[in-house]
């Protein structure tokens, strides 16, 4: 008889990983309250621990830390709880100080406190430079050794501006990093993200940085849902070189956050961000992008869109009928009057 070996390998490993699962799920459904653990709802030792959590770190590794430095009684607590409690996926990576002897509960909601994260950096989608270096006077550090370490910053090639580079996410460093070393990290994650989304490779015929700066006006001016029409709407317009119009570059201009209305008088600023004024795209990117606007930046969706207005909340339209626009912004301006963007 002739033997399969691809296929007796193929039934071989399949009964072993459902038997691995078998015991995995046996262990689970054991829950957390057949492993040793201490008591709930007492107050715990005042002494706080560092637990590390590593970026993709397993919930075992997390439940092992756990357990060698005395916050839970044991390691199967912890991770019993961590499987059955979906909410064990969003413990952000960091160096977190939790209290010593606790239940494997309540170690789960200190991890996922985030203010017990130290020297936690948060940059959000959109983030502007100025924005960014307050979230580091936050995080312990002066203004000078900011400053100084933004203005002297290596920007990589092929890129011109620090704006647009520094990847939105939250940081952990240790104490006493300094800001140009965690300047470095976010840098060369913002690199990463950057080829990950295609910039590098892209057949667009714009080089990374314009890219960069596509996906910033992206981010700030539409949400998740609509990113790949905005992106075409702004790809349509510079194709026939029609001045893009965007009014979050003159909020970047004026460093204001949450205005929807633009007034005539800011349309005329002077500057090169001034997408009223000047025709093409600013010089550098207008805030920081997330991984959606940028995968949306060389990706864009199909269609003949040159105009798009925020009718209402949730309610952005597309077209390429400059009337249809006017009659979509008469719209606008009644639910403004009305106070529907306030609900």
């Amino acid at each position: 008889m002739t033997v399969d070996r691809a296929a007796l390998t193929r039934v071989t490993a399949a009964l072993i990983t459902s038997a691995i699962f078998i015991g995995a799920l046996s262990l689970i459904k054991r829950g957390p309250e057949a492993a040793a653990d201490f008591p709930c709802a007492i107050d715990s030792q005042a002494k706080q621990i560092s637990i590390d959590v590593a970026r993709g770190e397993s919930g075992s590794d997390i439940a092992l830390e756990l357990f060698e430095k005395g916050v839970t009684q044991s390691q199967a607590a912890f991770f019993r709880l961590a499987v059955a409690d979906p909410r064990s996926a969003s413990i952000a990576p960091g160096v977190h100080l939790i209290d010593a002897r606790l239940c494997a509960r309540d170690a789960l909601t200190q991890l996922l406190d985030n203010k017990r994260i130290a020297g936690l950096i948060v940059i959000k989608e959109g983030a502007w430079l100025s924005e960014i270096k307050k979230s580091f006077e936050n995080a312990g550090y002066t203004r000078k050794e900011i400053d100084r370490a933004f203005s002297g910053a290596e920007i990589p090639s092929p890129y011109t501006s620090l704006e647009g580079l520094l990847f939105p996410a939250q940081y952990s460093f240790a104490k006493g990093t300094p800001v140009e070393d965690a300047l470095a990290a976010m840098i060369a994650r913002g690199l990463r993200e950057t080829k990950s989304a295609g910039f590098d490779t892209s057949k667009s015929g714009f080089d990374p940085q314009e890219l960069l700066t596509i996906a910033s006006i992206i981010q700030a001016e539409g949400t998740d849902d609509v990113f790949g029409q905005v992106s075409r709407v702004i790809f349509n317009r510079l194709k026939i070189s029609m001045p893009l119009q965007m009014d979050s570059t003159v909020h970047y201009i004026e460093e204001k956050r949450g205005d929807i209305f633009l007034s005539t008088q800011s349309t005329l600023v002077n500057s090169p961000f001034n997408t009223y004024r000047r025709a093409g795209l600013p010089p550098s990117p207008i805030g920081n992008p997330g991984r959606n606007a940028m995968l949306a930046t060389v990706s864009p969706s199909e269609g003949t869109w040159l105009y798009f207005i925020t009718v209402a909340p949730r309610d952005t339209r597309f077209t390429d009928s400059f009337e249809q626009f006017n009659r979509w912004k008469l719209l606008y301006k009644a639910n403004l009057r009305d106070g529907k963007f306030e609900e």
